[in-house]
């Protein structure tokens, strides 16, 4: 374990800032010139693989038949850990953007290229800071894009599942369309909460069927106890 904590400390971490700071510039660049569809996704997915592959992370995806590359989903997935997000950037093959808690847009290059790739910063400080927010959701939509939320708004502790918020349900009823719950079982693993470097491990995203919402679309627990369903059937009895 010493050698892989050097090897961590003297290589993994220098490359991967390296690759995050590429990263950032990248995709700031290519937006500026107009290429927002590729730069504003491909360089971050590269990035979220390279942090799998240099931190001895395997990622195995099931059920991508389940979706349509040319349909616009409302992702929701369990978060377990920092490595919930290179795993889905780096291998769920959906063009999509992220709704993400408002406060990550003030990490440096990080922040900027979020903002300027599109990512849907969640403000809910006002009523009119929520419209904002699904406006933001919308403009991505209304471009063929799917969005991912992590429901429980936060990692988890403990490694089980917990409360779901209504958000991501709200937009799914609002623009019609379906939720695609995503299971992340091993990221707990890889780099909890509470670590601040992950180690080796193997990662699986089922992919779950789409749920569409009920002919009461105003009822959204339904539509959110079926995805939080589907999502604990592929976890272990003691993360659900």
């Amino acid at each position: 374990m010493i050698f892989y904590r050097l090897y961590q400390i003297c290589v993994m971490l220098p490359l991967l800032l390296a690759a995050t700071v590429l990263c950032g510039f990248a995709t700031v660049a290519g937006c500026a010139l107009g290429g927002g569809k590729w730069w504003g996704f491909k360089p971050a997915s590269m990035w979220g693989r390279l942090w799998c592959i240099l931190a001895g992370v395997r990622v195995e995806v099931r059920g991508r038949d389940n979706i349509n590359p040319g349909t616009s989903y409302v992702f929701v997935a369990n978060h377990q850990g920092a490595y919930d997000i290179f795993s889905i950037y780096g291998y769920l093959g959906h063009d999509f953007r992220w709704m993400m808690k408002q406060s990550l847009r003030r990490i440096p290059v990080v922040g900027f290229s979020c903002a300027v790739s599109g990512q849907v910063f969640v403000d809910n400080s006002s009523p009119s800071a929520i419209r904002r927010t699904m406006q933001a959701a919308e403009k991505q939509l209304a471009k063929g894009r799917s969005v991912v939320v992590f429901p429980e708004g936060s990692r988890t502790l403990d490694g089980r599942m917990h409360a779901f918020k209504r958000g991501a349900y709200t937009l799914a009823v609002e623009f019609g369309l379906p939720v695609v719950p995503i299971t992340i079982d091993g990221a707990y693993r890889v780099m909890p909460r509470t670590s601040w470097l992950p180690r080796p491990g193997r990662i699986v995203l089922t992919i779950h069927p789409p749920i569409t919402a009920g002919t009461d679309g105003h009822d959204l627990r339904p539509l959110m106890e079926a995805s939080k369903a589907a999502i604990a059937s592929a976890l272990p009895e003691n993360q659900r």
